[in-house]
């Protein structure tokens, strides 16, 4: 995100004094002022965001599914799998992957980009992850946790901070264009 974008974003949101504020409130009246601090702030929370989570078990070792995810030549299997690139019409530049965090992705033809902003080899990728429909500077966190199963590898997935209305049709993308074709792959 540019400069300005993070300017913009940290704008909207509470000031450093009110963010103390409600921390030395929330652990036990440490309060530097007084509860007055956030008066303005409430009515900019939002107490219905929405998320998604997800679980899918696959027949591969927490490592495979670590590639398949991080690796640009695998993804772009799971991509071709997913057949979306001819049922959207996005075009065929392929997947790139940074495989270090903070490097940047691209998927399914630049549409979907972001990000790294965790990475523990076999174990859990974090994602700064947005599509291009979305506004500029909006970015979501997708959170892919493996977990080894006795036959596999179960991934525990989390995503939020999406715009409102998008979760169904996230919640379907997911599946479709992530879990099934990664089945696919992995068998």
């Amino acid at each position: 995100m540019s400069d300005r974008n993070n300017l913009a974003a940290l704008t909207n949101g509470p000031t450093r004094r009110q963010a103390i504020a409600g921390v030395a409130i929330a652990f036990g009246g440490l309060a530097l002022g007084s509860t007055e601090a956030w008066a303005g702030a409430e009515e900019g929370i939002s107490r219905t965001a929405e998320s998604i989570h997800q679980e899918a078990v696959f027949k591969a070792s927490r490592k495979r599914l670590y590639e398949a995810l991080i690796d640009s030549k695998q993804f772009d299997k799971v991509i071709q799998l997913s057949g979306v690139m001819q049922s959207m019409h996005l075009g065929d530049k392929p997947a790139e992957i940074s495989r270090e965090v903070g490097g940047a992705f691209t998927l399914f033809g630049a549409y979907i980009t972001g990000r790294h902003v965790e990475l523990v080899p076999n174990e859990r990728i974090v994602q700064a992850w947005r599509t291009g429909g979305w506004a500029p500077g909006v970015y979501s966190i997708a959170k892919f946790e493996l977990v080894e199963q006795a036959s596999g590898t179960k991934i525990v997935f989390d995503h939020t901070g999406f715009p409102k209305g998008e979760a169904e049709v996230l919640a379907s993308g997911w599946k479709a264009h992530y879990w099934e074709p990664l089945e696919k792959l992995l068998t």
